[in-house]
Protein backbone atom coordinates (compact mmCIF):
# COMPACT_ATOMS: atom_id res chain seq x y z
CA UNK A 1 0.00 0.00 0.00
CA UNK A 2 1.40 3.45 -0.96
CA UNK A 3 2.29 5.78 1.84
CA UNK A 4 0.30 9.01 2.09
CA UNK A 5 2.06 12.33 1.34
CA UNK A 6 1.52 13.54 4.84
CA UNK A 7 3.14 10.45 6.26
CA UNK A 8 6.30 11.41 4.39
CA UNK A 9 5.96 14.93 5.73
CA UNK A 10 5.85 13.60 9.30
CA UNK A 11 8.90 11.40 8.66
CA UNK A 12 10.81 14.32 7.18
CA UNK A 13 10.06 16.38 10.24
CA UNK A 14 11.76 13.73 12.39
CA UNK A 15 15.07 13.96 10.50
CA UNK A 16 17.85 15.79 12.34
CA UNK A 17 18.48 19.22 10.90
CA UNK A 18 21.95 20.36 9.88
CA UNK A 19 23.39 22.56 12.65
CA UNK A 20 23.57 26.21 11.65
CA UNK A 21 27.01 27.75 11.35
CA UNK A 22 28.01 29.83 14.35
CA UNK A 23 27.63 33.47 13.56
CA UNK A 24 30.32 36.04 14.05
CA UNK A 25 29.82 37.77 17.36
CA UNK A 26 28.42 41.28 17.09
CA UNK A 27 30.79 43.98 18.28
CA UNK A 28 29.86 46.86 20.54
CA UNK A 29 31.63 50.12 21.07
CA UNK A 30 34.36 50.00 23.75
CA UNK A 31 34.03 52.04 26.91
CA UNK A 32 35.37 55.55 26.95
CA UNK A 33 38.22 54.57 29.27
CA UNK A 34 39.35 51.67 27.02
CA UNK A 35 42.11 53.67 25.34
CA UNK A 36 43.74 50.76 23.54
CA UNK A 37 40.51 49.52 21.93
CA UNK A 38 39.76 53.01 20.65
CA UNK A 39 43.34 53.50 19.49
CA UNK A 40 43.29 50.42 17.22
CA UNK A 41 39.63 50.71 16.23
CA UNK A 42 38.57 47.45 17.91
CA UNK A 43 35.15 46.49 19.19
CA UNK A 44 34.17 44.41 22.19
CA UNK A 45 33.00 40.87 21.38
CA UNK A 46 30.91 39.06 23.96
CA UNK A 47 29.92 35.40 24.37
CA UNK A 48 28.81 33.26 27.31
CA UNK A 49 32.45 33.01 28.48
CA UNK A 50 32.91 36.75 28.72
CA UNK A 51 34.44 39.48 26.57
CA UNK A 52 37.53 40.22 24.51
CA UNK A 53 38.54 42.78 21.91
CA UNK A 54 38.06 42.00 18.23
CA UNK A 55 39.42 43.91 15.25
CA UNK A 56 38.41 43.22 11.66
CA UNK A 57 40.17 44.60 8.60
CA UNK A 58 40.13 43.70 4.90
CA UNK A 59 43.23 43.99 2.67
CA UNK A 60 43.31 44.07 -1.13
CA UNK A 61 46.78 42.46 -1.14
CA UNK A 62 47.65 39.68 -1.27
CA UNK A 63 44.99 38.72 -3.76
CA UNK A 64 43.15 35.40 -3.63
CA UNK A 65 44.40 32.73 -6.05
CA UNK A 66 43.40 29.40 -7.52
CA UNK A 67 45.30 26.64 -5.70
CA UNK A 68 47.07 23.86 -7.58
CA UNK A 69 45.99 20.34 -6.60
CA UNK A 70 49.56 19.17 -7.22
CA UNK A 71 51.02 21.78 -4.88
CA UNK A 72 48.45 21.06 -2.18
CA UNK A 73 49.12 17.32 -2.42
CA UNK A 74 52.86 17.90 -1.97
CA UNK A 75 52.45 20.41 0.85
CA UNK A 76 50.13 18.05 2.72
CA UNK A 77 52.26 14.98 1.97
CA UNK A 78 52.90 12.72 4.93
CA UNK A 79 54.65 9.38 4.48
CA UNK A 80 52.67 7.87 7.36
CA UNK A 81 49.20 9.35 6.74
CA UNK A 82 47.13 9.02 3.59
CA UNK A 83 44.70 11.85 2.87
CA UNK A 84 41.07 10.79 3.06
CA UNK A 85 38.53 11.95 0.48
CA UNK A 86 36.95 14.26 3.07
CA UNK A 87 40.30 15.76 3.99
CA UNK A 88 41.25 16.21 0.33
CA UNK A 89 37.93 17.94 -0.38
CA UNK A 90 38.50 20.40 2.47
CA UNK A 91 42.09 21.00 1.43
CA UNK A 92 41.16 21.84 -2.15
CA UNK A 93 38.50 24.36 -1.07
CA UNK A 94 40.09 27.78 -0.29
CA UNK A 95 36.97 28.79 1.66
CA UNK A 96 38.01 26.19 4.25
CA UNK A 97 41.49 27.68 4.84
CA UNK A 98 42.36 29.72 7.90
CA UNK A 99 45.72 31.47 8.25
CA UNK A 100 46.82 31.85 11.86
CA UNK A 101 49.53 33.69 13.78
CA UNK A 102 49.77 34.41 17.51
CA UNK A 103 51.57 36.88 19.74
CA UNK A 104 52.33 35.42 23.15
CA UNK A 105 53.63 36.24 26.61
CA UNK A 106 56.75 34.15 25.99
CA UNK A 107 58.67 32.37 23.27
CA UNK A 108 59.43 29.19 25.21
CA UNK A 109 55.86 27.88 25.42
CA UNK A 110 54.75 25.96 28.49
CA UNK A 111 51.67 26.18 30.71
CA UNK A 112 52.46 29.74 31.79
CA UNK A 113 52.53 31.14 28.25
CA UNK A 114 49.39 32.87 26.99
CA UNK A 115 48.46 33.82 23.42
CA UNK A 116 47.24 37.34 24.22
CA UNK A 117 46.72 38.23 20.53
CA UNK A 118 45.43 35.66 18.04
CA UNK A 119 45.31 36.74 14.41
CA UNK A 120 43.41 34.79 11.79
CA UNK A 121 42.75 35.49 8.10
CA UNK A 122 40.89 34.01 5.17
CA UNK A 123 40.24 34.78 1.51
CA UNK A 124 37.20 36.99 1.01
CA UNK A 125 36.00 39.13 -1.93
CA UNK A 126 39.28 38.62 -3.80
CA UNK A 127 41.42 39.86 -0.92
CA UNK A 128 42.37 38.89 2.63
CA UNK A 129 40.02 39.35 5.57
CA UNK A 130 41.95 39.65 8.83
CA UNK A 131 40.42 39.25 12.27
CA UNK A 132 42.35 39.66 15.51
CA UNK A 133 41.32 38.69 19.03
CA UNK A 134 42.99 40.48 21.95
CA UNK A 135 42.62 39.76 25.65
CA UNK A 136 42.88 42.82 27.86
CA UNK A 137 43.67 40.59 30.83
CA UNK A 138 44.06 36.87 31.43
CA UNK A 139 40.40 36.51 32.46
CA UNK A 140 39.37 37.06 28.82
CA UNK A 141 41.22 33.98 27.54
CA UNK A 142 38.16 31.67 27.58
CA UNK A 143 36.13 34.14 25.54
CA UNK A 144 38.94 34.48 22.99
CA UNK A 145 39.43 30.72 22.66
CA UNK A 146 35.69 30.16 22.22
CA UNK A 147 35.63 32.59 19.30
CA UNK A 148 38.70 30.98 17.74
CA UNK A 149 37.10 27.53 18.02
CA UNK A 150 34.04 28.81 16.13
CA UNK A 151 36.24 30.06 13.26
CA UNK A 152 38.14 26.76 13.08
CA UNK A 153 34.87 24.87 12.97
CA UNK A 154 33.98 26.84 9.83
CA UNK A 155 37.47 26.67 8.29
CA UNK A 156 39.32 23.53 9.49
CA UNK A 157 42.35 23.77 7.12
CA UNK A 158 44.95 25.60 9.20
CA UNK A 159 47.89 27.38 7.55
CA UNK A 160 50.78 28.63 9.71
CA UNK A 161 54.46 29.51 9.67
CA UNK A 162 56.22 27.49 12.39
CA UNK A 163 52.77 26.86 13.82
CA UNK A 164 53.21 23.11 14.09
CA UNK A 165 56.07 23.61 16.51
CA UNK A 166 54.81 26.63 18.43
CA UNK A 167 51.44 28.33 17.78
CA UNK A 168 49.17 25.30 17.51
CA UNK A 169 50.70 23.22 20.36
CA UNK A 170 50.41 26.31 22.56
CA UNK A 171 46.73 26.78 21.63
CA UNK A 172 46.04 23.07 22.13
CA UNK A 173 47.50 23.38 25.61
CA UNK A 174 45.37 26.45 26.38
CA UNK A 175 42.18 24.69 25.21
CA UNK A 176 43.03 21.71 27.42
CA UNK A 177 43.63 23.93 30.42
CA UNK A 178 40.18 25.53 30.15
CA UNK A 179 38.64 22.14 31.12
CA UNK A 180 35.45 23.32 29.43
CA UNK A 181 36.33 23.54 25.73
CA UNK A 182 37.36 20.74 23.42
CA UNK A 183 40.36 21.38 21.21
CA UNK A 184 39.12 22.08 17.66
CA UNK A 185 39.73 19.24 15.23
CA UNK A 186 41.69 20.23 12.13
CA UNK A 187 41.12 18.66 8.73
CA UNK A 188 44.69 19.51 7.66
CA UNK A 189 47.49 21.59 9.13
CA UNK A 190 49.83 23.05 6.52
CA UNK A 191 52.96 24.64 7.93
CA UNK A 192 55.02 26.69 5.48
CA UNK A 193 58.27 26.91 7.46
CA UNK A 194 59.77 23.65 6.18
CA UNK A 195 58.82 24.22 2.51
CA UNK A 196 60.27 27.74 2.77
CA UNK A 197 63.50 26.36 4.20
CA UNK A 198 63.76 23.80 1.43
CA UNK A 199 63.10 26.32 -1.33
CA UNK A 200 65.01 29.41 -0.23
CA UNK A 201 67.42 28.70 2.64
CA UNK A 202 70.27 27.82 0.24
CA UNK A 203 70.07 31.29 -1.34
CA UNK A 204 68.96 33.45 1.59
CA UNK A 205 70.38 31.71 4.64
CA UNK A 206 67.62 33.12 6.84
CA UNK A 207 64.00 32.25 6.07
CA UNK A 208 62.34 34.52 8.60
CA UNK A 209 59.04 35.77 7.24
CA UNK A 210 60.35 39.32 6.99
CA UNK A 211 63.31 38.10 4.88
CA UNK A 212 61.01 36.14 2.60
CA UNK A 213 58.78 39.18 2.15
CA UNK A 214 61.76 41.25 1.06
CA UNK A 215 63.63 38.80 -1.16
CA UNK A 216 60.98 36.36 -2.39
CA UNK A 217 57.58 38.09 -2.24
CA UNK A 218 58.85 41.49 -3.44
CA UNK A 219 57.24 43.46 -0.61
CA UNK A 220 58.13 46.76 -2.31
CA UNK A 221 56.01 45.87 -5.34
CA UNK A 222 53.14 44.94 -3.03
CA UNK A 223 53.46 48.28 -1.27
CA UNK A 224 54.38 46.69 2.05
CA UNK A 225 56.98 48.07 4.40
CA UNK A 226 58.23 47.18 7.86
CA UNK A 227 60.56 50.10 8.52
CA UNK A 228 58.75 50.84 11.81
CA UNK A 229 58.22 47.17 12.70
CA UNK A 230 58.81 46.07 16.26
CA UNK A 231 61.24 43.41 17.46
CA UNK A 232 59.50 40.10 18.18
CA UNK A 233 61.59 39.59 21.32
CA UNK A 234 60.09 42.76 22.86
CA UNK A 235 56.44 41.82 22.35
CA UNK A 236 55.93 39.97 25.68
CA UNK A 237 57.38 42.90 27.59
CA UNK A 238 55.08 45.39 25.84
CA UNK A 239 52.08 43.31 26.90
CA UNK A 240 53.20 42.98 30.51
CA UNK A 241 53.78 46.75 30.64
CA UNK A 242 50.23 47.25 29.35
CA UNK A 243 48.81 44.93 32.03
CA UNK A 244 50.62 46.97 34.71
CA UNK A 245 48.99 50.14 33.48
CA UNK A 246 51.77 51.30 31.20
CA UNK A 247 51.45 52.86 27.77
CA UNK A 248 49.43 50.94 25.20
CA UNK A 249 51.15 52.66 22.25
CA UNK A 250 53.71 49.86 21.65
CA UNK A 251 50.85 47.34 21.37
CA UNK A 252 49.54 49.22 18.34
CA UNK A 253 52.78 48.15 16.65
CA UNK A 254 52.20 44.58 17.86
CA UNK A 255 48.75 44.52 16.23
CA UNK A 256 50.18 45.83 12.96
CA UNK A 257 53.07 43.34 13.17
CA UNK A 258 50.55 40.51 13.51
CA UNK A 259 48.57 41.81 10.52
CA UNK A 260 51.72 41.94 8.39
CA UNK A 261 52.66 38.39 9.40
CA UNK A 262 49.23 37.14 8.31
CA UNK A 263 49.45 38.97 4.99
CA UNK A 264 52.97 37.64 4.46
CA UNK A 265 51.80 34.12 5.29
CA UNK A 266 48.99 34.29 2.74
CA UNK A 267 51.30 35.73 0.07
CA UNK A 268 53.90 33.07 0.82
CA UNK A 269 51.28 30.34 0.34
CA UNK A 270 50.47 31.76 -3.09
CA UNK A 271 54.18 31.97 -4.00
CA UNK A 272 54.90 28.39 -2.95
CA UNK A 273 51.77 27.20 -4.76
CA UNK A 274 52.91 28.77 -8.04
CA UNK A 275 56.55 27.70 -7.71
CA UNK A 276 55.77 24.08 -6.83
CA UNK A 277 53.03 23.73 -9.45
CA UNK A 278 55.06 25.17 -12.37
CA UNK A 279 56.13 22.51 -14.89
CA UNK A 280 58.94 24.73 -16.23
CA UNK A 281 60.34 28.11 -15.29
CA UNK A 282 61.25 30.84 -17.74
CA UNK A 283 65.01 31.62 -17.95
CA UNK A 284 65.81 34.59 -15.73
CA UNK A 285 62.60 34.23 -13.70
CA UNK A 286 64.11 31.96 -11.07
CA UNK A 287 67.47 31.41 -9.36
CA UNK A 288 69.41 28.19 -9.85
CA UNK A 289 69.73 27.73 -6.08
CA UNK A 290 65.98 28.05 -5.66
CA UNK A 291 65.47 25.31 -8.25
CA UNK A 292 68.00 23.12 -6.47
CA UNK A 293 66.07 23.70 -3.23
CA UNK A 294 62.87 22.85 -5.08
CA UNK A 295 64.37 19.57 -6.28
CA UNK A 296 65.25 18.59 -2.70
CA UNK A 297 61.71 19.54 -1.60
CA UNK A 298 60.23 17.31 -4.33
CA UNK A 299 62.52 14.42 -3.39
CA UNK A 300 61.50 14.59 0.29
CA UNK A 301 57.83 14.78 -0.64
CA UNK A 302 57.91 11.65 -2.79
CA UNK A 303 58.04 13.22 -6.27
CA UNK A 304 61.34 11.90 -7.74
CA UNK A 305 60.55 12.73 -11.37
CA UNK A 306 59.83 16.37 -10.52
CA UNK A 307 62.96 16.40 -8.34
CA UNK A 308 65.08 15.14 -11.25
CA UNK A 309 63.66 17.78 -13.64
CA UNK A 310 64.22 20.63 -11.16
CA UNK A 311 67.78 19.51 -10.33
CA UNK A 312 68.67 19.20 -14.03
CA UNK A 313 67.34 22.70 -14.68
CA UNK A 314 69.27 24.07 -11.70
CA UNK A 315 72.53 22.66 -13.11
CA UNK A 316 71.69 24.06 -16.55
CA UNK A 317 71.10 27.53 -15.10
CA UNK A 318 74.32 27.35 -13.10
CA UNK A 319 75.06 26.97 -9.41
CA UNK A 320 77.77 28.40 -7.14
CA UNK A 321 80.84 26.18 -7.03
CA UNK A 322 80.22 25.02 -3.46
CA UNK A 323 76.80 23.58 -4.41
CA UNK A 324 77.79 21.87 -7.66
CA UNK A 325 79.03 18.57 -6.13
CA UNK A 326 75.91 18.26 -3.98
CA UNK A 327 73.63 18.90 -6.95
CA UNK A 328 75.50 16.39 -9.15
CA UNK A 329 75.35 13.76 -6.41
CA UNK A 330 71.60 14.31 -5.97
CA UNK A 331 71.03 14.17 -9.73
CA UNK A 332 73.07 10.96 -10.00
CA UNK A 333 71.07 9.29 -7.22
CA UNK A 334 67.77 10.43 -8.75
CA UNK A 335 68.81 9.14 -12.18
CA UNK A 336 69.85 5.82 -10.66
CA UNK A 337 66.51 5.43 -8.86
CA UNK A 338 64.57 6.03 -12.05
CA UNK A 339 66.71 3.45 -13.87
CA UNK A 340 68.73 5.87 -16.02
CA UNK A 341 72.12 4.35 -15.15
CA UNK A 342 74.06 5.99 -17.99
CA UNK A 343 72.92 9.46 -16.88
CA UNK A 344 73.88 8.59 -13.30
CA UNK A 345 77.34 7.42 -14.44
CA UNK A 346 77.85 10.69 -16.32
CA UNK A 347 77.30 12.63 -13.08
CA UNK A 348 79.55 10.29 -11.07
CA UNK A 349 82.31 10.84 -13.66
CA UNK A 350 82.03 14.59 -13.05
CA UNK A 351 82.37 13.95 -9.31
CA UNK A 352 85.24 11.46 -9.42
CA UNK A 353 87.85 14.18 -8.92
CA UNK A 354 85.95 16.00 -6.14
CA UNK A 355 87.81 15.99 -2.78
CA UNK A 356 84.65 15.28 -0.77
CA UNK A 357 82.59 12.98 -2.99
CA UNK A 358 85.33 11.50 -5.18
CA UNK A 359 85.66 8.20 -3.33
CA UNK A 360 81.90 7.62 -3.28
CA UNK A 361 81.71 8.50 -6.99
CA UNK A 362 84.48 5.98 -7.73
CA UNK A 363 82.58 3.29 -5.81
CA UNK A 364 79.40 4.00 -7.78
CA UNK A 365 81.35 3.93 -11.08
CA UNK A 366 82.99 0.64 -10.13
CA UNK A 367 79.52 -0.81 -9.50
CA UNK A 368 78.19 0.63 -12.76
CA UNK A 369 81.00 -0.72 -14.95
CA UNK A 370 80.89 -4.14 -13.31
CA UNK A 371 77.13 -4.70 -13.26
CA UNK A 372 75.76 -2.52 -16.05
CA UNK A 373 78.47 -1.82 -18.63
CA UNK A 374 80.14 -5.24 -18.08
CA UNK A 375 83.56 -3.60 -18.31
CA UNK A 376 85.53 -5.34 -15.55
CA UNK A 377 88.78 -3.54 -16.31
CA UNK A 378 87.22 -0.08 -16.06
CA UNK A 379 85.45 -1.15 -12.88
CA UNK A 380 88.77 -2.29 -11.39
CA UNK A 381 90.42 1.01 -12.25
CA UNK A 382 87.75 3.02 -10.43
CA UNK A 383 87.88 0.68 -7.45
CA UNK A 384 91.66 1.15 -7.22
CA UNK A 385 91.29 4.92 -7.58
CA UNK A 386 88.62 4.98 -4.87
CA UNK A 387 90.83 3.00 -2.49
CA UNK A 388 93.72 5.40 -3.10
CA UNK A 389 91.46 8.40 -2.30
CA UNK A 390 90.19 6.77 0.91
CA UNK A 391 93.70 5.88 2.12
CA UNK A 392 94.91 9.41 1.34
CA UNK A 393 92.05 10.92 3.35
CA UNK A 394 92.54 8.47 6.22
CA UNK A 395 96.19 9.47 6.55
CA UNK A 396 95.21 13.06 7.39
CA UNK A 397 92.12 12.44 9.52
CA UNK A 398 92.17 12.95 13.30
CA UNK A 399 88.52 12.24 14.13
CA UNK A 400 88.31 8.60 15.34
CA UNK A 401 84.73 8.20 14.09
CA UNK A 402 85.60 9.53 10.64
CA UNK A 403 88.70 7.32 10.62
CA UNK A 404 86.59 4.24 11.43
CA UNK A 405 84.17 5.14 8.61
CA UNK A 406 87.04 5.50 6.16
CA UNK A 407 88.49 2.18 7.33
CA UNK A 408 85.20 0.44 6.53
CA UNK A 409 85.14 2.11 3.12
CA UNK A 410 88.73 1.00 2.44
CA UNK A 411 87.80 -2.57 3.40
CA UNK A 412 84.88 -2.53 0.95
CA UNK A 413 87.16 -1.30 -1.83
CA UNK A 414 89.77 -3.95 -1.01
CA UNK A 415 87.16 -6.74 -1.19
CA UNK A 416 85.84 -5.35 -4.49
CA UNK A 417 89.35 -5.09 -5.97
CA UNK A 418 90.17 -8.67 -4.98
CA UNK A 419 86.97 -9.94 -6.58
CA UNK A 420 87.49 -7.89 -9.76
CA UNK A 421 91.09 -9.06 -10.12
CA UNK A 422 89.90 -12.66 -9.88
CA UNK A 423 87.20 -12.00 -12.48
CA UNK A 424 89.72 -10.35 -14.78
CA UNK A 425 92.05 -13.34 -14.56
CA UNK A 426 89.21 -15.63 -15.55
CA UNK A 427 88.33 -13.28 -18.40
CA UNK A 428 91.95 -13.22 -19.63
CA UNK A 429 92.13 -17.01 -19.41
CA UNK A 430 89.17 -17.19 -21.74
CA UNK A 431 90.82 -14.89 -24.22
CA UNK A 432 89.16 -11.71 -22.96
CA UNK A 433 90.64 -8.21 -23.45
CA UNK A 434 93.83 -7.20 -21.69
CA UNK A 435 93.67 -4.92 -18.64
CA UNK A 436 94.12 -1.30 -19.66
CA UNK A 437 97.20 0.34 -18.22
CA UNK A 438 96.04 3.93 -18.77
CA UNK A 439 95.06 5.21 -15.30
CA UNK A 440 91.79 7.01 -14.60
CA UNK A 441 92.22 10.70 -13.74
CA UNK A 442 92.43 11.12 -9.98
Amino acid sequence: MAASPDKFARLAALRPTRPAQQRTAALREPEQDDAFARLIGAGVARNHFGEHLALRKWFATPEAFEPSCTALELLAHNRNIELTRRTRTALEDPTKWLFLDTETTGLAGGSGTYPFLVGIAWWDAGGLQVEQFFMRDFAEEHSLLHELAARLDQRPVLVTFNGKSFDWPLLENRFTMTRSMATPKLAVHLDLLHPARALWKLRLGSVRLVELEQHVLNATRLGWHREDDIASAMIPQYYFDYLRGGSCDPLVGVVRHNQMDLRGLAALFAKINGFVAAQTNEPGSVEGLDLFGLSRFFERRGAPDRAHAACSQALDLGLPAEFLPRARRDLALLAKRRGDHDAAAAQWLELASDPQDGAHACEQLAIHYERRAKDLQRSLQFAQLGLAKVLRSKAHIRDPYAAARLARSAERFAVRIKRLEAKNKISLGRGGPMLLTTPVNS
